[in-house]
């Protein structure tokens, strides 16, 4: 028997493309039709009846579960994901966990419900699914170790490693370091990011220096405040997101420190806000929009045939530079 896989390749098209063609061919362009319909015909595919009643019987609902809808970092991963669930006829439901393992199962049951079709998590827990099979869950912008669970995410490790290697490329030797919530295996990246750059430039790694927050403005001036009234000397802050970078800045700001002059800081994520700040941030640029529409193409391709392979797929983040750093001061230099 042919499979839509076998169709798939040979018309050079994703497995979903052919789903689409076979089940709803007004969404598809009139060239990819005709392309896949001759290949259908050429190897005489037939779909089975009752495998296609299962598959079309979908609600075209996806849940897009994320920790925090305040935070501005998710709302351009959500417009990737809803730009790709349009073009593909699905409409996607947000869920707010505010990290509740209630919250999160209370939303996977509508999987195992037949009340949506899957799931996009945006956090590190993958909820349970009490479903035979494959789970159709997808992980975005943080990573699970389940190898049966799909991710896309960007290098932290390395992007936060290139933060950390531009402050000493600018001449800081004292770089503290305000950490997201240790239970995130995207913070644990980012510390070992800082860690190893600071290796690499042959500085000491001062446990003093690092204070973990939970990724809030209020948590970036709390970490400044408590850096200060340790006595703890510095001349750059890495953040492991801008929020918190926002709100060091403010806590410099008001104990008389100028950014950059003083202190400089970078941020992570490069959420909009970032290059309004004044001094506008330095900060990891996360491809946000590309996450959201990876990760809804991943769920996509996965609901269509749930016999793909799991992916792992990494994207690339870049450092943008604008005016929250600079060289240290004289007084600063070692």
């Amino acid at each position: 028997m042919r499979t839509i896989k076998e169709i798939a390749a040979i018309a050079n098209v994703s497995v979903a493309t052919v789903s689409r063609a076979l089940q709803r061919p007004e969404v598809v362009s009139e060239v990819t039709r005709q392309r896949i319909q001759e290949v259908v015909k050429r190897l005489g595919y037939t779909p089975n009846a009752l495998a296609r009643n299962l598959r079309t019987a979908r609600t075209r609902l996806i849940v897009a579960l994320l920790p925090d809808i305040a935070n501005p970092f998710f709302s351009e991963v959500i417009r990737g994901i809803e730009q790709v669930a349009h073009e593909s006829g699905y409409s996607v439901l947000l869920g707010e966990t505010q990290s509740s393992l209630v919250r999160e199962q209370a939303y996977a049951d509508m999987i195992a419900a037949r009340q949506a079709d899957g799931i996009i998590t945006m956090s590190h827990r993958v909820p349970k699914i009490p479903m035979p099979g494959r789970l159709p869950v997808v992980n975005a912008c943080e990573y699970v170790k389940d190898k049966q669970i799909s991710s896309v995410y960007v290098d932290n490790v390395a992007a936060a490693g290139a933060a950390v290697d531009y402050l000493v490329m600018l001449g800081h030797r004292e770089i503290a370091f305000i950490a997201g919530p240790p239970s995130s295996p995207i913070c644990v990246d980012r510390k070992q990011g800082y860690r190893l750059a600071l290796q690499r430039a042959k500085l000491a790694v001062d446990p003093a220096l690092m204070v973990s927050g939970d990724f809030s403005i209020e948590a970036g001036e709390r970490a400044v405040e408590l850096l200060l009234s340790q006595g703890q000397s510095f001349s750059a802050v890495f953040c492991s997101n801008d929020e918190m970078a926002i709100g060091a800045m403010r806590a410099l700001s008001s104990h008389g420190l100028r950014v950059p002059e003083d202190v400089s800081v970078v941020g992570f994520d490069d959420i909009r806000f970032a290059r309004y700040t004044s001094p506008a941030l330095t900060t990891i640029a996360q491809p946000k929009n590309a996450l959201g529409r990876e990760a809804m193409a991943m769920l996509i391709e996965l609901l269509a045939d749930p016999e793909v392979p799991p992916r792992k797929r990494v994207l690339s983040a870049d450092l943008v530079v604008r005016g929250s750093t600079a060289p240290p001061s004289p007084r600063k230099r070692k």
